[in-house]
């Protein structure tokens, strides 16, 4: 989940560069191959399982691996996984890792970690939950396998195990597995191409990764989150900056090589720099804004009072005040499953118009007791800027409404408790929401997941979808799904749209994605 950091004019916070050090390679000292960059935000949690947070996730691509990963076709592929099993009824999957992987302290990874990790995982993750709950075993059969036999046919099982949404599902040591989901990793060790560097972190100025000298990359070409991951840099330096525009400039004097998401009002500028690369991509690349509710505490406790906000968010209206150029915005899209994406549908979203003089006749009548809408915001986001669309339509038609301007990590501490804020806007990647098992605010219904949005129709349709066969099966199931989310209003969408990033122009093999990833890239 993107935290909504990006600002027009602040982001982040700010810092100097953390020098580079030199490494040595076969014997001999020379100056190391770096990269200095800036994402969306600062990374303040390190264990990829405890938290949707995107820039978690990033870190976690980078230090961590999965068993299975996706490529830009949709399609999962082996990664962490060497060959896999299934017997002939399709229950049993034995999963064998590929040859060449450890630890970054050094030590082999074992089935019994994977087992570990898994286990973790899916306490915190709805779908890991899903799973678990159809598994009948989970054990290691030797040191590189496990098998996995299951009670009846999941036919997304390795959909789950590779999917590219936070919480990852990503392997540790099984001593670090066993700590308890709800509390945080002690250390960041995984197997991945890049390793955490403990003693180069200063929080709220820079964290810096090196290479993982031990890591052995896939034989295939990368391919999005799958394939080969082959590091041809030696320290990736991810940079703290004090607002957005700053970056920006950074970027176009060459302070910087990369920079995730740039600011809207200055892209005419960044096109013009021969020196600077943008890159804008559409369909599942692109992001859906929302704003996640709490069913918890009034008044969206309250379903009527939820529903009257579906005729008060103006998707072009907000994307025109974040000044997102035609070019990188979608039409108003009323789908929960990304426009542009196989499963999107307008099912169940009729009273999904804007429509002030109806809002506020359906607000009279809900019952709303004048109890005020407490809104977090990140401060200096465009999401704060989508929810100041939101909440003027909110308060023309009689709703009262405190807005709260707060940074990134209160907002992600605040909307863990049940009390004390009644929504937020974010904004996340399509990959998170182009399918109900993927979208934050459906799959987690009635889980323990902040905003405690409840209807028990959807748990069981979900069920349903990861037992479909086929497309058109998993399609209907969708729209049913829709329809449910509609009614409940888990969330309500704020619209469709690319963040450009931008790249030095320098810079090669850069694999193209909204994702930051910097393995194959060469400076």
């Amino acid at each position: 989940m993107a935290g909504g950091t990006v600002g027009r004019r602040a982001v982040m916070a700010g810092g100097a560069a953390v020098a580079a050090a030199s490494v040595v390679r076969s014997r001999e000292a020379r100056a190391a191959r770096t990269m200095t960059v800036v994402l969306e935000s600062e990374v303040t949690i390190l264990d990829p399982h405890f938290t949707t947070a995107a820039i978690t996730r990033t870190f976690g691509l980078h230090v961590f691996d999965t068993l299975f990963a996706l490529n830009e076709k949709g399609e999962i592929k082996p990664q962490m996984v060497g060959d896999t099993q299934v017997s002939a009824d399709g229950l049993g999957w034995t999963f064998t890792l590929r040859d060449g992987l450890k630890w970054h302290d050094g030590t082999p990874v074992t089935a019994e970690d994977c087992v570990a990790s898994l286990r973790r995982w899916a306490v915190r993750d709805p779908l890991g939950k899903m799973l678990m709950a159809d598994t009948a075993e989970l054990t290691a059969v030797d040191a590189r396998s496990f098998r996995l036999v299951l009670k009846q046919p999941f036919p997304l099982l390795l959909e789950v195990l590779g999917k590219p949404n936070a919480p990852l599902p990503v392997m540790m040591p099984a001593r670090l597995a066993a700590t308890p989901p709800d509390q945080r990793i002690p250390e960041p060790i995984g197997s991945g191409p890049f390793r955490f560097v403990k003693d180069q972190w200063r929080p709220g100025n820079a964290m810096v990764l090196e290479r993982n000298p031990a890591y052995v990359p896939r034989r295939e070409a990368p391919d999005f989150l799958a394939g080969g991951k082959d590091v041809k840099i030696d320290q990736l330096t991810l940079r703290v900056m004090p607002d957005q525009s700053t970056g920006a400039n950074a970027l176009m004097q060459g302070e910087i090589d990369y920079m995730q998401y740039l600011p809207f009002d200055m892209l005419p500028l960044l096109e013009k720099d021969r020196g600077v690369k943008l890159l804008g991509l559409g369909g599942i690349h692109q992001f859906q804004g929302n704003f996640r509710l709490n069913h918890a505490a009034p008044p969206f406790d309250n379903p009527a009072v939820r529903k009257v906000l579906w005729k008060l968010a103006d998707q072009d209206a907000t994307l025109t005040a974040i000044g997102v150029p035609e070019r990188y915005r979608a039409p108003a899209c009323r789908s929960f499953w990304m426009c542009g994406t196989p499963l999107a549908s307008d099912a169940g979203s009729s009273g999904a118009k804007v429509d002030l003089a109806a809002a506020k006749a359906e607000l009279a009548a809900s019952g709303y007791k004048g109890e005020p809408v407490i809104v977090l915001e990140v401060a200096g986001s465009i999401s704060q800027t989508a929810s100041r669309v939101l909440v003027q339509n909110m308060r023309d038609v009689g709703f009262v409404v405190e807005q709260q301007p707060r940074d990134w990590p209160t907002v992600l501490a605040r909307r863990g408790k049940k009390e004390g804020w009644s929504m937020f806007p974010v904004y996340s990647n399509g990959t998170d929401m182009y399918s109900p098992l993927t979208h934050f605010y459906v799959a987690a219904t009635c889980n323990d997941f902040p905003g405690w949005s409840c209807d028990n129709r959807i748990p069981e349709l979900l069920k349903a979808f990861t037992r479909a066969s086929t497309l058109e099966a998993r399609r209907k199931i969708a729209d049913d799904i829709q329809v449910a989310a509609y009614e409940l209003v888990p969330a309500v969408m704020w619209g469709q749209f690319t963040i450009p990033a931008g790249y030095r122009a320098s810079l090669k093999n850069l694999v193209q994605s909204s994702y930051p990833m910097f393995w194959q890239v060469e400076p």
